[in-house]
């Protein structure tokens, strides 16, 4: 079986977006941690819109939150940016469910684990974003902030059948410039993984890629969620998490599903465990609990739900405290995916 994963950059449009916006929600929670958040970033060009709500003790300096990400994603001229603000308070009636630890919405979220990396998620989205890392983490002279990478991975022959990046470059790099840096950072990731190195690799199909991040494109808060989390391997909520306080369970519900799907697994009840939780906004205890295990289980699904519920507090007010979500840097989260970083307490 074929299986195909992206990754995008901490340059492209969507994420500067991303990043922006979960700058802001960190900001506001260490100088209150009691502080609501809800904050969507818009980007294109040099000009950045930042719109939501926030209820807090502290107001944030969105201009210099705005450019210290800017400046550490390595975008240049970062003083030509514009910021413009459209925040308003949380609503009352929101707040009403949530100063009385309910949820602060209604949805459903997921968290999925499997034991086929270290990392418990599925392998070519791993690759797919060790390869950006390590490409980022290169700092090479001639390529720029902005990149995307996929990966093809054939679950049944174990190997990697088709690695693409495209990355964004100095107008003086030639493509075999650009490809011979790429192609190492392929090579070393699979090698990391202890993979096959003969599979096609695409570097910058088009054969050029000057042009990028928000000059190239728009980008917006939240348009990453599947980059965010596991590669598509399995099902989503639809909610994003940049931007958002803790107690929004988008966020705080995602996390605690992931920790739950990785303990399940741990625990070795299964290879492979998808949770889902659900929520009603202003209710306190999640509507319902499900798993699905894909015929890994070694016991019922219905047991390992059993065992869930018998053993965390699903709560938002539950989860917040278990995860100490009001003490996480969320820019530490805010690009490359959320479910990797062994240093996050959902990770645990």
């Amino acid at each position: 079986m074929l299986f195909t994963s992206e990754q995008v950059s901490n340059g492209h449009p969507d994420k500067i977006c991303d990043q922006i916006s979960d700058a802001i929600v960190t900001d506001c929670l260490q100088n209150d941690r009691n502080s609501r958040v809800a904050v969507e970033c818009l980007i294109k060009d040099y000009d950045i819109t930042i719109a939501g709500e926030i209820t807090s003790g502290h107001t944030p300096d969105f201009n210099d939150l705005a450019r210290c990400v800017l400046a550490g994603i390595g975008l240049p001229h970062v003083e030509a940016y514009k910021v413009r603000t459209l925040i308003s308070k949380q609503s009352p009636d929101i707040a009403l469910g949530v100063d009385q630890q309910g949820a602060g919405d209604q949805g459903m979220m997921f968290g999925y684990a499997t034991n086929e990396t270290r990392e418990m998620l599925p392998m070519p989205f791993v690759l797919a974003t060790a390869a950006l890392v390590r490409l980022n983490d290169a700092s090479h002279p001639i390529l720029l902030p902005d990149a995307k990478s996929q990966v093809t991975y054939d679950y049944k022959r174990k190997r990697i059948e088709t690695f693409l990046i495209s990355t964004q470059h100095r107008g003086e790099a030639t493509l075999d410039d650009v490809r011979n840096i790429v192609e190492n950072v392929m090579q070393d990731t699979a090698k990391a993984y202890a993979l096959n190195t003969d599979f096609k690799a695409l570097v910058n199909p088009t054969g050029r890629f000057v042009i990028g991040s928000s000059f190239a494109d728009s980008g917006v808060t939240g348009r990453k969620i599947i980059a965010d989390t596991y590669g598509g391997m399995c099902r989503h909520g639809g909610g994003a998490f940049s931007g958002k306080d803790p107690t929004k369970v988008d966020r705080s519900g995602a996390y605690m599903a992931r920790k739950v799907a990785k303990d399940v697994v741990r625990a070795g009840y299964a290879k492979r465990c998808e949770v889902q939780l659900a929520y009603a906004i202003g209710v306190v205890e999640p509507v319902s609990i499900s798993v699905d295990c894909f015929g890994t289980g070694r016991m019922p699904q219905s047991d390992i739900v059993r065992w869930i519920q018998k053993r965390y507090d699903l709560t938002p007010t539950g989860i917040i405290s278990f995860l100490r979500l009001s003490e996480v840097d969320y820019n530490d989260v805010s690009s490359y995916g959320h479910f990797w970083r062994p240093q996050m307490p959902w990770e645990q």
